[in-house]
């Protein structure tokens, strides 16, 4: 089943890169007491994700945090090492890059992706969500190919 509005974020562990390389992070640390905004890609480094999705929230970091976001996090199935790179690669210091090397939380909110036909493997769905203190309150998955509903002006006017 798909989370939805209304629904507490599951309990998971995902990874950052620390001082000493991967540590992990709770969804509590993430999300307890705070307003979040969560956006998740196919892929690190992939066409649609570096042009488009991660830039429209690097460019616009400081209007959606003066907007009473605390943290703006960006999601991928990829290991730690990738999203620490791939968010040095786009000047994301005011992004928490959030690895889901085995796709656990992916597969508790119900948004993989079978990207095995492009050798891929399993990954999440492209979506972003806001979250109120552990609870979803805007959930916008985009359809197959769409960098829209997710995007980071959407998000905004949603705010």
């Amino acid at each position: 089943m798909t989370i939805a509005a209304g629904d507490r974020i599951p309990s998971a562990t995902l990874q950052v890169m620390g001082e000493n390389g991967p540590t992990g992070i709770s969804t509590d640390d993430i999300f307890k007491g705070k307003k979040v905004v969560l956006f998740a890609v196919p892929g690190a480094f992939t066409p649609g994700c570096s042009m488009t999705h991660l830039p429209g929230y690097v460019v616009n970091a400081d209007k959606i945090l003066a907007g009473g976001v605390d943290t703006i996090a960006c999601l991928s199935v990829n290991d730690a090492f990738v999203m620490d790179a791939w968010g040095k690669a786009q000047n994301a210091e005011h992004i928490l890059m959030l690895a889901d090397g085995n796709g656990d939380f992916t597969g508790a909110l119900g948004l993989e992706l079978d990207g095995r036909g492009f050798g891929m493997g399993t990954r999440s769905q492209r979506y972003a969500m806001i979250v109120d203190d552990g609870v979803v309150s805007v959930l916008n998955v985009e359809p197959a190919g769409g960098v829209d509903v997710s995007s980071a002006e959407t998000i905004m006017a949603a705010l």
